[in-house]
């Protein structure tokens, strides 16, 4: 078995957050450092992560939750600067959940949990596409030219260029707009460097809804575990967003391959007009 799969199994995170741990050097096996690919036998072999020795458990209970995660926390397992994690609203679950994805410490909003490995990478993976509702507060006043920028992609501060998104205007007044943003992306603080390339401050960014799960009336640090409905909606989800991008991936091929220019027939056509 491939080790990042083992460990995602083990609810330490999901697989490409563990193929980081392993990029990282913090993932030993048999007391020995490995490198992404590596293989494994969990009958015989011994891992530890950050010096932890981790267990599998057969048939383990899988969990799934929707947090509202508040202002102030962290979305990460441990943090060496000691701030709060999102781990410790989870405390009472007796699995090793972990995130799957994102919010930045100053966001606030619905975020899942799970100990499922194989769900969070199908939930998280590019291809998949799952969209994110977000409310979001921005100063000043954000007018129309903006509001198009962000909307048709704007080149971040990486040099990289965000998808086209759907902008709903809530509150526009003066000295700031209050809107409403639909993302499939997940690039690091995405919102946040999306409105300073057009020169606005987010102020307040609260995820609202991903996929099929809505935040609702779950009030900050509280959570709920998601209806067999949602985990079936999300994989779903996943599924399409994985077939359609295969799809446009051959497309692409299928259009490289083909000819450019006059071919055969033209050609002839060509020299008889010369005639």
């Amino acid at each position: 078995m491939r080790l990042q799969k083992f460990m995602a199994d083990a609810g330490i995170a999901s697989r490409r957050k563990c193929e980081e741990y392993i990029a990282e050097g913090r993932v030993k096996v048999n007391g020995h450092p490995v490198k992404v690919g590596d293989k494994m036998d969990p009958n015989r072999d011994v891992l530890h992560v950050d010096d932890e020795r981790i267990y599998i458990q057969k048939n383990q209970q899988m969990y799934y939750l929707a947090l509202y995660k508040p202002r102030g926390y962290v979305t990460t397992a441990s943090d060496e600067l000691g701030r709060k994690t999102v781990m410790e609203l989870v405390a009472d679950i007796p699995a090793r959940l972990y995130p799957v994805g994102r919010l930045d410490k100053d966001s606030e909003g619905l975020l899942l949990m799970t100990n499922d490995g194989a769900f969070a990478q199908a939930v998280t993976h590019p291809s998949g596409g799952i969209s994110k509702l977000y409310r979001v507060t921005v100063q000043p006043r954000a007018d129309e030219a903006q509001i198009l920028k962000l909307s048709s992609g704007v080149v971040l501060d990486d040099g990289t260029k965000t998808m086209p998104c759907a902008i709903n205007v809530v509150t526009d007044e003066p000295g700031r707009t209050v809107m409403e943003m639909t993302l499939k992306e997940g690039k690091n603080r995405e919102i946040r460097r999306m409105c300073e390339a057009v020169g606005l401050e987010v102020i307040r960014l609260k995820r609202n809804a991903e996929g099929v799960v809505k935040l609702g009336m779950l009030q900050p640090g509280k959570y709920r575990e998601l209806t067999k409905a949602e985990v079936n909606g999300l994989r779903a989800a996943a599924a399409k967003g994985r077939a359609q991008t295969r799809s446009a991936a051959l497309q692409s091929k299928a259009a490289a391959r083909r000819p450019r220019g006059p071919v055969g027939g033209n050609k002839a056509a060509a020299g008889k007009k010369h005639k």
